[in-house]
């Protein structure tokens, strides 16, 4: 049996592929048919690049019908597929290029100068952007070279434990980490969500989240692909497109930031929500106060919960059942989820400890980085997901915070680590801590705190400027506050927690 993930998919298309796969907000329709076509050519296209077996192919495109396709070609010809998200700029673009060493990078058209140099200079053989013409040695307009391709292509055998794709995953050095995902991992996950969250025939998913993110790639898309359901597909989240749609739409997935952006238009209410069937949030914390404020708005209750690059899907509050405020719900099924104390024994019920899991989900492990892969697990196989929590007596898993103080704003993953290694470099700066500190709208934001050398002044806005020209925009901090030193414990060490109490306001 093929195990690729495209092949599960093939088979569980409409009988009809004339029917609507994809509808644009600019009211495009794409049919099941032009899916099978189009991926069918680019896969011929890179079948013809005589690519070595495992090639990664990366993908540093902006959303639209085409990027989805592009990603189901690559795995459809056997190819691992390496989504990119499109805010990084040339330092973080170079080291994920030198890790991954892709055979092809497809890019936007804006960046393809700095990324072609980039990328032929550490071995990349094609480059392409995704449909606009560029000039330059083995690249060009990929849709345009595709074009001339045929539109059948035998999708490639794979077996389950075959990789599929990678997800870099910031590391608290700095340096971030490759999550390997097998079509194993995607197929068992996928299939426990569709039965999770009883997706129906004639649901319509509503597709607002970036395609580079698990959310929407691997949980969003794929539940519809699995499903065989037609998607509204937005290029990114605006709360009146989203509005406008609602009443064609029967699921809905974002970060708990779209939910307030929604509560936050007069125009949100119940009557749009009539079709909809579920609602459902991640990526981040979810307030307890947005979950009331929209229950009480549209008559839903949102369903939250607990994912990784690493594993996919971990747990869920259930679709049929009490969904708790503040949890993240009992684990899915097939998926093995404990919390752990520091000598590694199984903690009772509202005992805070590890999140340790395991699972079919669970990845193979971190690209070219087997010593780390091999720290992050226990000898009995679970995963160390470095999110401390606990478990409720209903088994409900509440997330309190972060081992490795990853902080998430607006869904996105942000590492303090490589924020204050460029903070730590810039003249007058003796040292920085950066945290994550509530936000409205984003779950978290980041703030730094910054000491002066002696006789120093520093900028805030000077700090900030210099970092958005070196990082993506969603790492730059909100503020930096300038202090005369850090708190410390005895042993020297940061305690970042009351750098959260004092600038929490």
């Amino acid at each position: 049996m093929n195990a690729n993930i495209y092949a599960l998919f093939r088979a569980r298309f409409p009988s009809d592929l004339d029917d609507c796969w994809l509808e644009t907000s600019d009211g495009l329709y794409y049919s099941w048919r032009d899916l099978e076509r189009g991926s069918a050519k680019i896969a011929n296209l890179f079948a013809s690049l005589n690519l070595p077996a495992g090639a990664r192919i990366a993908a540093q495109v902006e959303k639209s019908p085409e990027a989805l396709m592009l990603y189901l070609a690559t795995v459809r010809a056997g190819f691992v597929y390496l989504p990119l998200n499109t805010a990084y700029r040339a330092a973080e673009m170079a080291y994920f290029i030198e890790n991954a060493s892709p055979s092809v990078v497809v890019c936007s058209p804006k960046n393809f100068g700095w990324v072609a140099q980039t990328a032929f200079a550490r071995g990349t053989s094609h480059i392409f952007t995704l449909d606009e013409p560029v000039q330059g040695r083995n690249s060009g307009s990929l849709l345009s070279r595709a074009v001339h391709f045929g539109d059948r292509f035998e999708t490639v055998h794979r077996d389950g434990d075959d990789l599929a794709a990678i997800l870099y995953t910031s590391g608290t050095t700095g340096r971030s980490k490759g999550a390997m995902l097998t079509h194993g991992n995607l197929a068992s996950n996928i299939a426990v969500l569709h039965d999770a969250w009883h997706w129906q025939k004639g649901d319509v998913l509503l597709h607002t989240l970036p395609l580079f993110h698990i959310h929407g790639l691997f949980v969003a898309a794929h539940g519809a692909l699995y499903n065989g359901s037609k998607m509204m597909f937005l290029s990114k989240f605006d709360s009146a497109a989203v509005i406008q749609h609602l009443p064609r739409s029967t699921i809905f997935m974002g970060v708990p930031t779209y939910y307030v952006r929604m509560l936050a238009d007069p125009a949100f209410h119940r009557d749009q929500c009539a079709a909809m069937r579920l609602f459902v949030s991640g990526s981040a914390p979810l307030l307890a106060d947005t979950f009331a404020q929209f229950a009480q708005r549209s008559g839903h209750s949102i369903l939250e919960r607990y994912g990784m690059s690493e594993t996919a899907m971990l747990t869920s509050n259930p679709y049929i059942g009490k969904r708790k405020p503040g949890t993240v719900g009992p684990a899915l099924t097939g998926v093995s989820v404990r919390v752990v104390n520091a000598e590694g024994v199984s903690c009772a019920s509202g005992e805070v400890g590890e999140i340790q899991v395991k699972g079919p989900n669970v990845f193979q492990g971190y690209w070219q980085m087997p010593e780390k892969t091999a720290e992050e697990f226990t000898d009995d196989a679970y995963f160390k997901t470095g999110d401390v929590g606990f478990f409720d007596d209903d088994l409900y898993l509440t997330i309190v915070g972060r081992s490795k103080d990853l902080i998430i704003t607006g869904g996105y993953n942000v590492y303090p680590k490589e924020i204050e290694a460029i903070i730590d470099e810039l003249p007058g700066v003796l040292e920085s801590a950066v945290i994550g500190v509530p936000h409205p709208d984003f779950g978290e934001a980041v703030i730094a705190v910054v000491v002066p050398r002696a006789s120093a002044a520093l900028s805030e806005q000077a700090i900030i400027q210099t970092l958005k020209n070196a990082i993506a925009n969603f790492k730059v901090p909100k503020h930096v506050h300038v202090v005369k030193e850090l708190p410390r414990n005895t042993m020297g060490k940061v305690q970042k927690n009351l750098l959260r109490e004092q600038f929490s306001a």
